[in-house]
């Protein structure tokens, strides 16, 4: 009973209060299935950062879901590839509009972690936010842009849906009692964006031809900003490296 009244927020995780109706978008008029494919790759420059544990003894059923978990702030792998830069078109798509997937995205507590550390959606998908996890989490979104909310999530309860409607890059969730949950979600108007995995690597498919502003975001390495030309006759390679400001 105690972990509940410290892990719940300002709204109750059985009945969230409804969300206001976005105002209603104009109607699409592309489709995402041009012949273009940008893949890349993103480093890290120097040597890796070693692993930092997480600190959850501060909650013993955390230290036990999850015993030897490391941090997510930088993690580096196979050939000093990082993972979780989120990469998007900034610009160059002009005045196309796209039509918003029907397909939710998951946020899931996993372990007392959010997972997957960085996602992206499309401006009006809903964002199902679930608690696999034995134990209450609060969930507690932060954004610049968009409405902010903050509500507990017991376990065993049905997902909680939200949407954000206005384009937003890093936008943080935090579990205001498990200091070391945290979580960025990308919002961006159209399709074409993607996350790098384990070894670094994205792919971007279904572009139109023509010439576009890369952006790559990391939580703590920054932003990177690209040219990149995009034709029918083979994917553009792009390459880029992050290094720890000085």
């Amino acid at each position: 009973m105690l972990m509940a009244a410290a892990c719940g927020g300002s709204e109750p995780a059985s009945a969230p209060p409804a969300q206001s109706a976005p105002a209603a978008a104009p109607e699409p008029t592309d489709q995402a299935g041009g012949p273009g494919v940008i893949a890349g790759s993103v480093t890290f420059a120097g040597a890796a950062p070693k692993p930092r544990p997480l600190p959850m003894d501060s909650d013993p059923q955390c230290a036990a879901a999850a015993p030897g978990a490391t941090s997510e702030v930088i993690i580096v792998g196979a050939g000093n590839g990082i993972k979780n830069v989120f990469v998007y078109v900034k610009e160059g798509l002009g005045a196309r509009r796209y039509a918003v997937p029907s397909t939710p995205v998951t946020l899931d507590q996993q372990g007392c972690r959010y997972v997957p550390h960085v996602l992206g959606v499309q401006a009006g998908q809903t964002v199902l936010v679930s608690n696999s996890d034995p134990l209450i989490h609060n969930v507690h979104a932060m954004p610049k842009n968009n409405r902010e909310f903050n509500f507990g999530q017991p376990a065993r309860t049905p997902p909680v849906e939200r949407v954000f409607n206005q384009p937003e890059i890093g936008l943080p969730f935090k579990c205001d009692v498990h200091g070391w949950m945290n979580a960025y979600v990308n919002v961006v108007t159209h399709p074409f964006f993607a996350v790098t995995g384990d070894d670094g690597t994205f792919e971007i498919k279904g572009l139109p031809e023509g010439t576009y502003t890369l952006e790559l975001w990391h939580e703590r390495l920054g932003i990177q900003t690209m040219p990149v030309t995009v034709s029918a006759t083979a994917p553009a390679k792009v390459t880029a490296s992050f290094k720890v400001a000085s």
